[in-house]
């Protein structure tokens, strides 16, 4: 049965942050994603998981300069201080927090660069930070984002992302493989699990179109939850998604995986 960690990030967005992890844990999830956490000090996080009971098992780094366009910097040449700066905030909080897994986002490739380019910087970035998330026993994953929620992101498909990834050769650098964004940019999912499950180590999902819960939309996702038991993945799986209207009144969805509360 497949272990699913609540995104706090889009999840109970009805209740301030510090509630969302008692209502998460209430409704029977026991792990959750927060993913820009940075406006929160590490002391308030730690106590809102440990008053929860929950384990937050991701972050993603920093994006940047969001106002001007940057959706990440981990693969934009001469912004290398500005990355390891930002790495280092999130390895601090993934250390401090105990959380096992890190989103290192790319970035949308700058006018006038070539895409290699920027893989060529990404390799080195992931190769050097790789090394320091592995002392910690922490994992960095790679997600490829579709062109239609973030046009011109480094890479959009779970190959391109797999290519990078052998270039970095560590064993803790993952695929990130989000159903959402995998559907828009590639889709026969099922086919994509089966292919690269090997590198896989993380899974997210919401619906398509939408970004709502399982149950709407045009992917069979309960149909691929079933795969996963099947493939045997023992990680976790995010709901990375935007309730329709509350999140309790959705999540009918979860309740064959006692989800939901009472």
């Amino acid at each position: 049965m497949p272990r699913f960690a609540a995104n706090l990030t889009m999840m109970y967005p009805e209740f301030d942050l510090p509630d969302r992890f008692t209502e998460a844990r209430r409704d029977g999830f026991t792990a959750v994603e927060l993913l820009q956490p940075y406006g929160e000090s590490i002391d308030d996080l730690g106590a809102w998981l440990d008053n929860s009971g929950l384990q937050m098992i991701l972050l993603n780094t920093p994006m940047g300069d969001v106002a001007n366009g940057e959706r990440g910097l981990a693969g934009l040449p001469g912004s290398e201080a500005d990355f390891n700066e930002a790495f280092a905030q999130s390895l601090t909080y993934a250390v401090e927090l105990n959380i096992p897994m890190i989103h290192v986002m790319a970035g949308v490739v700058p006018d006038g660069v070539s895409k290699d380019e920027c893989g060529q910087v990404l390799v080195s970035n992931l190769q050097r930070t790789a090394d320091q998330a592995a002392e910690h026993g922490i994992c960095l994953n790679l997600e490829p984002l579709n062109q239609v929620d973030l046009p011109g992101y480094l890479y959009t498909s779970a190959a391109e992302a797999k290519g990078l990834i052998d270039q970095i050769d560590r064993e803790n650098v993952k695929l990130q493989y989000d159903f959402y964004h995998l559907q828009f940019s590639a889709g026969d999912l099922g086919g994509g699990l089966r292919k690269y499950f090997g590198d896989i180590g993380h899974v997210q999902f919401s619906s398509v179109p939408g970004r709502h819960e399982p149950q709407y939309g045009e992917v069979n996702l309960p149909f691929l939850f079933d795969l996963l038991d099947e493939l045997n993945y023992d990680g976790w799986v995010g709901c990375e998604y935007r309730p329709k209207t509350t999140t309790r009144d959705g999540l009918f969805w979860g309740k064959p995986f006692g989800l939901g509360g009472e």
